[in-house]
């Protein structure tokens, strides 16, 4: 786990100048060491790394191959690169992954990206061609930014070190605060700084000095209906979609546990998290490290249930007790420390700082399993919604009445959700997973913004990837995992647990997004995944290995007392936010005020004002105009 930047275009004093500011913004994520490579004309490379495999300095960074054509800056890593270094005839000089990703480039060119199992995102110069690669990993767990500047290209694993490099101007993206009011995160390409994009995940860009131009090279959706027409057992028969699942996570764990420096889990005794630890006891030939954040106040806490796991599966347990005020006293540095805004940040920052000063460098995590095993609630009710389209029936016009009587009658989002439902066309997924997901709807967004912007990318994307080939062949389950996948999954707690994870130098690596598990539950018929019970293809998996207090457990996470600090300790943090988002003429002053005094009467939930706590500070901390 690293972090890379870069800039394409003249190479002179100034865009060194850059280059190292860029970098050294990112030290965070790599306190081992630091590297730059130019060619003095076209591109300059940088890098700063937090060694995983083969940590002595012949690993570090920018690395070039041994015939000098091509220099390599990469971030994250391929689990596999044992079995790709057995098929490469190259001369190896380091014992890690980097070198087989740079080796297998040079051998294969980009149908190497196809052969990677693995997290990442890298930036490949070819000196021959004078041409740049970068790439970014199928699920998009590893970020990688990129903006199109007057003289050339920049990119980085962050938005700080874009803003770093001095290349484009700060200013808010307008659609991006959009998406933000509507969802609490912004969806990609864009982001909030207008002319930073992210690169999709499962995407690369080409770019030498006539064009930049990207492209597609792995999309969930058709991985999925490929495996799906294979017609295997396992895409129709409960007990071999069972064993096929065992069968690929097992393999994924394993792959994810090969490490140099000290590794374990994280635990804390829900479904997914006591999967990927029983796994990795296991496959494991020694006791697996495992660790859980226990808290002191009984209503918060859950640690009865890691320990529970721990003792199946004979773990070497770790409890990290912290206090509620444990998180209330991280707050500032939490936020310092963000990338991107995001309400729930500081919770991740200081369960990664805890598990970091207990000794761990790199952490499996669960994450993903609510995602393609149908964890969530918005599983169970698209199905219901679907069951519901006989209400499309009615004419436009009753429907809208009836909406608009039941607003009346339960004031509330719910039911302004289901309005817009009865306002549609259809109960299909692609229409009702935007609303189903968002925070604020249209009045709400209109009345905040103080300059009108339309823009609804969850909605434009469900409307194109949901409603067309691949997307459209999809069981109806795999569709909405499809949507979690792209929205939720990538851009709220992947981009959370990296930039949170990293502030701490602590590797995360989740063994449920393993690309042939990914493709494997798209392809399931919903009959198997149908949650009448938890994660049913999922327990029945592991039906050896999970106890029923596990299963049956209520899901739970954290529920710290947010009310209370925003009224009390955290209120001079948020109306601080709040007034630059009103000085800065982002959105109404009085809309804001409202706001406020709905939430000191009980009208307004705490995380309404937090998201927009969260992006004031951000834009406050970075400027932006």
């Amino acid at each position: 786990m690293c972090g890379i930047t870069g800039i394409h275009g003249k190479v002179d004093g100034a865009a060194w100048a850059a280059a190292r500011r860029m970098t050294a913004s990112l030290a965070h994520r790599g306190p081992d060491a630091e590297g730059h490579w130019t060619d003095d004309q076209h591109v300059v490379l940088g890098h700063r790394r937090l060694s995983i495999l083969d940590t002595s300095d012949a690993a570090n960074q920018p690395m070039v191959s041994w015939c000098g054509r091509y220099v390599l800056a990469f971030n994250g890593e391929v689990y596999n690169y044992r079995e790709l270094r057995d098929e490469l005839d190259y001369p190896f000089q380091t014992s890690g992954d980097t070198e087989v990703v740079l080796a297998a480039l040079r051998e294969w060119g980009t149908a190497a990206l196809h052969r990677f199992n693995g997290m990442f995102a890298l930036a490949l110069w070819d000196t021959a061609e004078e041409r740049l690669l970068l790439a970014r990993d199928r699920m998009g767990i590893k970020p990688l930014y990129v903006a199109t500047v007057e003289d050339g290209l920049v990119w980085a694993s962050e938005i700080r070190a874009m803003l770093a490099s001095g290349r484009m101007a700060p200013r808010l993206d307008r659609k991006g605060l959009v998406d933000y009011l509507q969802y609490q995160t912004v969806h990609g390409p864009g982001t909030l700084v207008e002319g930073i994009d992210l690169l999709p995940a499962g995407h690369l860009l080409w770019a030498d000095d006539n064009e930049v131009r990207s492209e597609c090279w792995w999309d969930a959706a058709t991985a999925g209906l490929e495996a799906a027409r294979l017609g295997e057992p396992w895409t129709y028969n409960a007990q071999p979609a069972a064993i096929r699942v065992r069968e690929l996570l097992t393999d994924s764990v394993a792959l994810r546990m090969r490490s140099d420096v000290p590794f374990g889990a994280f635990l804390s005794g829900g479904i997914d998290s006591s999967a990927v630890v029983a796994l990795m006891s296991e496959v494991s030939e020694g006791k697996v490290a495992t660790f859980n954040v226990a808290f002191e106040e009984d209503e918060f806490d859950e640690s009865q249930f890691a320990r529970r796991m721990a003792q199946l599966c004979r773990t070497d347990h770790h409890e990290i007790r912290l206090r509620a005020h444990d998180f209330l006293d991280a707050v500032p540095d939490a936020m310092a420390a963000t990338d991107h805004p995001s309400g729930d940040g500081p919770n991740t920052f200081v369960v990664s700082q805890a598990t970091k000063k207990a000794g761990l460098t790199v952490a499996l995590s669960g994450l993903g399993g609510d995602e393609l095993f149908a964890g969530y609630p918005v599983f169970r009710r698209t199905l219901d919604l679907m069951d519901k389209q006989w209400a499309m029936a009615w004419p436009k016009g009753l429907r809208r009445l009836v909406g608009r009587a039941v607003q009346s009658a339960r004031p509330g989002v719910a039911s302004r959700k289901l309005a817009d439902l009865l306002a549609g066309d259809t109960m299909d997924p692609a229409a009702t997973y935007p609303i189903s997901r968002r925070v604020l709807l249209d009045p709400d967004v209109a009345r905040l913004l103080a300059t009108p912007v339309t823009q609804d990318r969850v909605a434009v994307w469900s409307r194109s990837a949901l409603t067309r080939s691949p997307g459209r062949e999809l069981p109806v389950l795999s569709r909405v995992s499809l949507a979690e996948l792209h929205t939720y999954l990538q851009h709220v707690l992947l981009r959370d647990t990296d930039q949170m994870s990293m502030a701490h130098a602590l590797e995360v690596r989740v063994p449920f997004l393993d690309h042939r598990l990914v493709e494997t539950a798209l392809a399931i018929r919903d009959d198997i995944k149908f949650p009448r019970t938890p994660k049913p293809l999922l327990t029945a998996a592991l039906d050896d290995r999970l106890p029923c207090e596990i299963i049956d457990r209520p899901k739970m996470g954290f529920t710290l007392p947010w009310e209370v600090w925003l009224r009390g300790a955290l209120e001079p943090l948020c109306r601080a936010g709040l007034r630059t988002l009103s000085d800065r003429e982002l959105l109404h002053g009085p809309a804001l005020d409202r706001l406020w005094s709905d939430f000191e009467a009980g009208r307004v939930s705490w995380s309404r004002i937090w998201n927009l706590v969260a992006l004031g500070q951000w834009i406050e901390r970075h400027d932006l105009q």
